[in-house]
């Protein structure tokens, strides 16, 4: 017999049709939105980080929350922002003529090696035997590696998920920062009435306060890790007599919150440093550098799982998981997905201790 002309039948369909449409909404909805995740994602980290610093700007003058965005902003950007991406720019110059520079030396050949690159010490001959296999042979070696070098700085100098694209995003994400303060409570109110709606009061509040908790712990984690090893780094670079310390220690701060590190800027730095005949403080920047990069592993997973009021397992296990499957954004995935996870398989736990209790 057929029943597909029962009402129950036809309810059925119509509720599979309303699910798979709602389904293709949200994957379209995700599909216009990845282009802004690492702009909401350096959003969440500074206005998370500034929150308990905005209110209290509001509360000096006088309610005025516009004003104290406003201020927020031009601020957080001048401090952090415009010293990057100047910086940056600046790499980015010096990376278009790395470009040009391998293009003219598979053409014209390698000009002579430079006498203080030849007279480094200890690496000083092998230098110099690399580079005289590529005088012989410039356009064997160059050809064979030029695309995978062209592709590497192009995507450093222009890409999304470069250097440059990075930037332009943090400038973005410091505005909607400010936008995300302005609001406060307001913006958050629509999502935590639709999540008590879905799970019912108490689930809601519990999943609700689980994700707060994760964002929370990995923005104030690596805004501190980030803050902490930018001002080692500057008194480490002021030591060294470095010039632009202060510049080169924002752009550490930097590279630390899109999770590059400072191997970037300290590597680099410590070759020049020895290129100047500087031995004893090369290998000063060297233990130093060593120190930043042991203490910011060790502070980041610290502090994200102290600020978060999360177990400090469930966060690490998110955010490195996070990072190494989605990138930077990954960090807050992979938090957030944990952290509902736990909080949903504890919820279900204390269910089922509460029915064998009830029995």
């Amino acid at each position: 017999m057929n029943n597909y002309g029962r009402p129950g039948s036809r309810n059925m369909i119509e509720s599979i049709l309303v699910l798979l449409l709602l389904l293709a909404l949200l994957l379209a909805l995700y599909s216009v939105l990845r282009l802004f995740f690492g702009v909401l994602t350096f959003a969440l980290i500074f206005s998370i980080s500034f929150h308990g610093f905005f209110e209290r700007m509001v509360r000096w003058m006088g309610g005025r929350r516009k004003l104290a965005a406003t201020i927020y902003a031009i601020a957080v950007m001048a401090v952090i922002a415009l010293p990057v991406t100047y910086i940056i720019a600046e790499m980015s110059a010096h990376l278009r003529g790395a470009v040009h520079w391998i293009r003219d030396a598979r053409e014209n050949g390698l000009p002579p090696l430079p006498e203080w690159a030849a007279n480094m010490p200890y690496v000083g001959g092998d230098i110099r035997n690399i580079w005289q296999q590529m005088q012989d042979s410039p356009k064997d070696l160059l050809n064979g590696h030029e695309s995978q070098v062209r592709m590497l700085l192009n995507r450093i100098i222009s890409s999304g998920a470069g250097i440059i694209g990075a930037a332009v995003q943090l400038l973005i994400g410091i505005i909607v920062s400010a936008f995300f303060l302005v609001s406060g409570e307001k913006s958050v109110k629509p999502i935590r009435a639709a999540v008590q709606h879905l799970l019912g009061r108490k689930d809601g509040a519990d999943l609700l306060n689980a994700t707060t908790m994760a964002i929370k712990g990995v923005s104030i984690g690596v805004m501190g890790t980030a803050f902490i090893t930018a001002i080692v780094a500057w008194i480490g670079l002021t030591i060294a007599g470095i010039p632009y310390a202060l510049g080169l220690a924002a752009l550490i701060f930097f590279l630390v919150v899109i999770q590059i590190g400072p191997l970037i800027v300290w590597v680099p730095l410590t070759i020049w440093v020895a290129t100047q005949g500087h031995p004893g403080m090369t290998v000063f920047l060297i233990i130093y550098g060593s120190g930043i990069l042991i203490g910011e592993a060790i502070l980041k997973p610290i502090l994200i799982a102290r600020s978060g009021k999360l177990p400090f397992l469930v966060l690490f296990i998110g955010v490195i998981g996070g990072v190494a499957a989605w990138g930077f954004t990954g960090m807050f995935k992979g938090a957030i997905i944990v952290a509902v996870f736990y909080t949903i398989f504890n919820s279900w736990l204390a269910r089922k201790d509460s029915a064998r209790a009830g029995e």
